[in-house]
């Protein structure tokens, strides 16, 4: 694989270019509008700053196993200013388009990422069908959303599978590659090569899991979570030091849920909302509203500098 076009410039969509810019791939971001552009210019300067701080951070204090980056290098080879240079060499190499047809032309590698809403995915891959070239493999980064929910809209489904990746991906260097009912072998094996190449660890799903293996894990938590803060039980410090000083875990979940994006969280929440209330394990309609206010007032994460915490 060469060329890679990264669909959506979003939290994850974002590092994903950057992370296979980084690795040395021509790396296209197709986005859908101009406005997309002042959104996405943004979120790669932040990357670009996140792998420099991470680079700084291994040369310093490298003989602590937290403070390792191995998205961007191993212990036994690390090179500090090899790995300034490449960070440069990504950032100033990652193309942005507008023209589906001219940002997909010759990709080995087309990965959607997209908001997790179902319409919006399927209206793009129905766009993207016609442009399709024979060699091209089409993976999805959806959270928690099935492959073979979308298969059929492709051009190619068996060239078609999910490959999911967790946020901070130069640290939380993980890649959960998952096939649908009618995917090729050879294309998943190459796809769990590509992972390889750019540095992740690949984690192979047998059977298709909504949600995978680390979100099959991480959502009930971040429900269980905002449902203690919806449903005015505590609040989203107190929840967080809870889980912090009771396990010794890094974060909290308000603070991963910043991470993630409050838009990407209610988008995943929404799927539940349906659930009647007798049958549901947590009070999912009261996490939808909270949510939907702190979007309201413009507070969707630490991209957007607040969100359950302020970040300016």
């Amino acid at each position: 694989m060469k060329k890679i076009v990264v669909a959506g410039g979003g939290v994850l969509g974002s590092q994903i270019a950057f992370q296979t810019a980084y690795c040395g791939f021509d790396v296209t971001i197709w986005l859908r509008s101009q406005g997309s552009i002042g959104r996405t210019q943004p979120k790669l300067d932040s990357v670009k700053k996140k792998y420099e701080a991470a680079v700084e951070k291994m040369a310093s204090d490298g003989d602590n196993p937290r403070a390792w980056s191995y998205g961007l290098a191993d212990k036994e080879n690390f090179n500090k200013e090899e790995c300034l240079a490449k960070i440069q060499k990504a950032y100033s190499g990652i193309k942005i388009e507008l023209d589906l047809q001219k940002a997909v032309a010759d990709a080995d590698l087309i990965i959607e990422s997209m908001a997790e809403d179902k319409k919006q995915k399927i209206d793009f891959y129905k766009k993207l069908a016609p442009f399709t070239e024979e060699k091209t493999i089409v993976v999805t980064n959806s959270s928690t959303l099935l492959p073979s929910e979308f298969a059929k809209f492709t051009k190619h489904p068996e060239k078609y599978l999910s490959l999911h990746f967790a946020n901070d991906i130069w640290y939380c260097n993980t890649a959960e590659v998952m096939a649908q009912p009618i995917t090729d072998k050879k294309y998943f094996d190459a796809v769990i090569e590509f992972a390889k190449e750019i540095r992740m660890v690949p984690l192979p799903v047998h059977k298709e899991k909504a949600g995978y293996l680390l979100n099959s894990m991480l959502v009930p938590f971040l429900s269980a979570a905002m449902d203690l803060y919806a449903t005015d039980i505590s609040d989203p410090e107190s929840i967080d030091k809870a889980w912090t000083i009771g396990t010794g875990a890094p974060k909290g979940p308000f603070q991963i849920l910043d991470i993630v994006g409050l838009t990407t969280v209610a988008n995943i929440n929404k799927r539940f909302e349906k659930i009647p209330s007798f049958l549901a394990p947590f009070n999912f309609k009261a996490i939808g509203k909270m949510l939907k206010k702190y979007i309201d007032e413009g507070k969707l994460g630490v991209n957007a500098g607040e969100g359950f915490y302020k970040y300016k």
